[in-house]
């Protein structure tokens, strides 16, 4: 999924879908990274869209997590294999 660039990342894609929890993986395009509300965060050498540095972070659903004090991300609904994300500006 492609997001705005003002929000410091490139597309987020997702790697997984398990135990109620969403694996992502997307590359960074701003200068730094923060996110509270999901886990992760930790940089990876290199993300799926061959982008040099990116983080992982895995959230489940409920609460948004606030990316880069930015981009708000929600897991809205799980069901199998399938997410629903929501995605808009912080605040």
């Amino acid at each position: 999924m492609t997001v705005p660039d003002k929000y410091g990342l490139g597309p987020i894609k997702v790697k997984a879908i398990a135990d109620g929890k969403v694996d992502m993986v997307a590359g960074l395009t701003g200068s730094g990274y923060s996110i509270s509300g999901c886990s992760g965060g930790g940089g990876i050498s290199k993300s799926t869209e061959g982008e040099e540095g990116g983080v992982e972070f895995t959230c489940g659903k409920g609460p948004a997590a606030t990316i880069n004090d930015a981009m708000s991300l929600t897991v809205v609904d799980i069901r199998d294999a399938t997410a629903v994300l929501s995605i808009k500006p912080a605040g």
